[in-house]
């Protein structure tokens, strides 16, 4: 077994069952699995995933050891790691630094010792491990070729260090590749969220009102499949081109406080903190369900929840309900965390299967271009995006028209006459 900080290395079996079942379902990574173990684009590197530690991530890291990497794995919050998903990897021959409800403490530890396995490529998500490198683990950044970055809040973060000039090797934005956001922001999000929410609390969405805090893609989806289930969605928003998108998708923009008077159920997903604080809890009805959809848990204050509650309780498997001084009851999912990954099982296989598989390009980009690349953030390039486009498309049997070379000709040419 590799060198492994995990709950329980009897959980393996019940833990492969789950990586065997994804990888059933994802047909590019296969493709690219296979070109992978011919190429071994990875001999005699080590990579660093640090992404929420489920049977989809796991297979992703076992696709980039199939390519010969000596892979290292951690989770990117203390609450999506499966432990048994963990213990499969760890028999498979992985590095794996992490368990379930692990503290603040426990789960920056983990971290720490996936940086100090010395790692020539890291895939972030969120940006825990980028910012640890930066900070605390700098002499192990200078030797970092570079990386990738999973989600909308790790990019900004490397955006704020590249913008100082404080990056310290490159990145690749995979988040804002178009065969990421598209999918896995607004449909992965959008079906997982509710599936985490449905599974929690075990109530009907249909006539609920849902107010979607952000309409970024992620809350495009969420919105889109409350709509289709039913309820009457709100959405609030600080930027005016998204809220007249929302509201011409045929949603209702509208002041966050205003919506607190209105809501059943309440979805932050913004990337910011503070999204509901006091003020908006003083206004919410009895029954009131809080969750979060971002990546850190600070969109939905909770120590102003606290401190307007007179007492609280776990109610049910991730619900925690708080009693206000009125007698009002609001509910909080999953500790304000991810509810897709905390309180289920992320997004579907289908769906993380593109992601990934960008993931695996990407890093593989970074080290056949390391000398080119400077320490910037980089978009995912084109042909990248769009081979994983055309896998997928070949694994569903579509096929698509091309451009007759005529066609290119006349649609780069600008002296058209007819």
């Amino acid at each position: 077994m590799s060198k492994s900080i995990i709950r329980d290395i009897n959980l393996a079996p019940s833990g492969r069952l789950k990586i065997d079942w994804v990888r059933q379902h994802m047909p590019v990574l296969n493709v690219i699995r296979e070109q992978f173990e011919k190429e071994q684009p990875f001999k005699g590197y080590r990579v660093a995933v640090s992404i929420h530690l489920e049977a989809k991530t796991a297979y992703l890291a076992e696709v980039l050891k199939a390519g010969g990497a000596e892979v290292s794995i951690a989770g990117s919050n203390p609450l999506s790691t499966q432990d048994d998903v963990a213990a499969a990897l760890a028999v498979a021959g992985l590095n794996v630094y992490s368990w379930y409800n692990a503290t603040d403490e426990e789960y920056k530890d983990h971290l720490l010792h996936l940086i100090d396995d010395q790692p020539d490529i890291v895939i972030d998500d969120g940006g825990d491990v980028v910012q640890l490198l930066h900070t605390e683990r700098t002499e192990v950044a200078a030797k970092v070729i570079g990386g990738c970055e999973e989600t909308t809040t790790g990019v900004l973060r490397l955006r704020s260090l590249a913008k100082q000039g404080d990056l310290r090797f490159p990145m690749i934005a995979v988040n804002d590749a178009q065969c990421k956001y598209l999918f896995d922001n607004r449909y992965g999000t959008g079906e997982s969220v509710w599936s985490g929410i449905m599974r929690t609390t075990n109530l009907i969405i249909a006539g609920k009102t849902v107010v979607v805090a952000g309409y970024g893609w992620c809350g495009k989806g969420i919105a889109m499949r409350a709509k289709g289930m039913g309820a009457k969605v709100i959405v609030t928003e600080v930027d005016p081109v998204k809220a007249i998108e929302a509201y011409m998708d045929g949603f209702h923009p509208m002041n966050s406080l205003e919506a607190a008077k209105l809501g059943d159920i309440f979805i932050t997903v913004t990337g910011c903190k503070d999204v509901f604080t006091r003020n908006h809890y003083e206004l919410m009805q009895d029954g009131a369900i809080l969750c979060n959809a971002g990546h850190f848990d600070v969109e939905v204050n909770k120590s102003d929840l606290a401190n307007v509650a007179i007492s609280r309780r776990i109610v049910r498997k991730d619900i925690e309900e708080f009693t206000l001084q009125d007698g009002r009851k609001i509910y909080l999912l999953a500790e304000g965390r991810l509810v897709n990954l905390a309180a289920g099982d992320g997004h579907p296989a289908e769906i993380m299967d593109m992601s990934f598989a960008l993931q695996a390009l990407s890093a593989k980009y970074v080290l056949e271009n390391a000398k080119a690349l400077t320490k910037q953030v980089y978009v995912v390039p084109k042909e990248i995006d769009d081979r994983v486009a055309n896998i997928k498309l070949k694994s569903m049997g579509v096929t698509i028209d091309s451009l007759t070379p005529e066609q290119q000709a006349y649609i780069s040419e600008w002296n058209h006459t007819t």
